[in-house]
């Protein structure tokens, strides 16, 4: 499974970067506002910073709702860097521009996807990625990570190419729960993907080492 984080931010980017782990990010217009982006230019600007330091997949999203606003939108976010993939919302204007990118050559990942339904439209229509919001169904008491399940079996077993991209992800337990419902990519925030190292028998397996290590060294010194 791939890991991709789901910010804005350089500095959460450079350290998950660094980790040697990461695989890609994706972002959308409420991570860009909260880093103090707005305006298609700045955008941009700050999607070319994001492909300087990753490389991997960068999912970009269009801002308009119509099909044309779309279409022009991400043409423009795809020939910034290769590493673009155009983002866009399960709509029916969505749809229609993830078909016609598709025919382009333009790589996309459908975003806000909450039922079988929309990802299967999407796969349908070239998708690259389908993105189901796990967090947001689940904070509705739906079953986000049993919605994931759903669409992994169905892609596979009719042979759809595009890859299932968990998002909404809100903890390193939704991590562990998308390997064992086979999602291509989980795209989570820095602290979910570093709480994958976290566990008491690791602290205190260290802590014995060094204990014993340090009581060798005292003792030789006498």
């Amino acid at each position: 499974m791939k890991f991709f984080i789901d910010t804005a931010n350089l500095d959460s980017i450079r350290e998950a970067n660094e980790l040697g782990v990461l695989d890609g990010v994706t972002t959308n217009p409420s991570l860009m506002a909260k880093e103090g982006i707005s305006g298609e230019e700045n955008c941009k600007a700050h999607y070319l910073k994001i492909c300087d330091m990753v490389e991997g997949d960068i999912s970009a999203e269009v801002m308009s709702t119509d099909l044309e606003g779309m279409l022009r939108e991400g043409r423009d976010l795809a020939a910034l860097h290769h590493n673009i993939v155009v983002k866009v919302p399960a709509t029916e204007a969505g749809i229609k521009a993830v078909r016609q990118f598709s025919k382009e050559g333009i790589r996309t990942n459908c975003t806000l996807i909450f039922n079988l339904g929309q990802a299967l439209l999407a796969a349908k229509a070239g998708a690259t990625y389908v993105s189901p919001f796990v967090g947001r169904i689940d904070d509705i008491s739906g079953d986000g990570m049993g919605l994931i399940r759903q669409i992994v079996e169905v892609f596979r077993y009719y042979g759809f190419e595009t890859e299932v991209l968990a998002a909404s992800i809100r903890h390193t337990r939704h991590v562990i729960e998308c390997l064992e419902a086979g999602a291509d990519v989980a795209t989570c925030p820095l602290s979910a993907i570093k709480g994958l190292l976290k566990h008491p028998l690791t602290d205190n397996g260290l802590a014995a080492f060094l204990a014993d290590q340090k009581r060798v060294a005292d003792a030789q010194k006498k």
